[in-house]
């Protein structure tokens, strides 16, 4: 089977910066849904579309074409007393931007009765390279279709 829109793809991703700092091994199978349900960076889709289980491609992306640009306004500075208590650095916490979109924000310090909060994704400003080999693909569930992703092993669980 070919992958094309609204199949399901399983991979192994390698990724590493692209000053060679190894980021994911890559042996965890991840599998998507294909076809620009957001699930993986579109560049990593165009490279896999009409190809089938066996293809091999090593992908250069910059941070706009990977996980996009680190953006400063996703960085947040809460006080402490808004948080339930336990609130630790690395911590993730679901709540509003400043746009009052819902987003998950990463606790990157705390300092006093401050804590600061990035929202951006954790690759975010940088370069990747992605070594995807592709193990499988199969036709997708009208169910995951209709939620945007793959269900079991290697994709979302609900």
């Amino acid at each position: 089977m070919k992958i094309e829109k609204d199949v399901a793809v399983t991979v192994h991703f390698k990724v590493s910066e692209l000053t060679g700092k190894l980021l994911d091994d890559g042996k965890e199978p991840v599998a998507y849904l294909h076809g620009g349900y957001g699930n993986v960076p579109p560049k990593v889709e165009k490279a896999l579309e009409g190809q089938s289980a066996g293809y091999q491609v090593t992908l250069d992306l910059q941070p706009e074409d990977a996980f996009g640009v680190h953006d400063e306004n996703l960085v947040q500075t809460i006080s402490k007393s808004q948080f339930p208590p336990g609130v630790k650095v690395g911590g993730q916490l679901q709540g509003p931007d400043r746009e009052g979109r819902a987003r998950t924000f990463i606790v990157k310090k705390i300092k006093g009765q401050e804590v600061f909060l990035d929202g951006n994704h954790p690759l975010a400003g940088k370069g990747l390279r992605f070594d995807v080999t592709v193990i499988g693909v199969r036709a997708a569930s009208v169910e995951e279709v209709e939620h945007g992703h793959v269900h079991g092993d290697g994709g979302h669980h609900h």
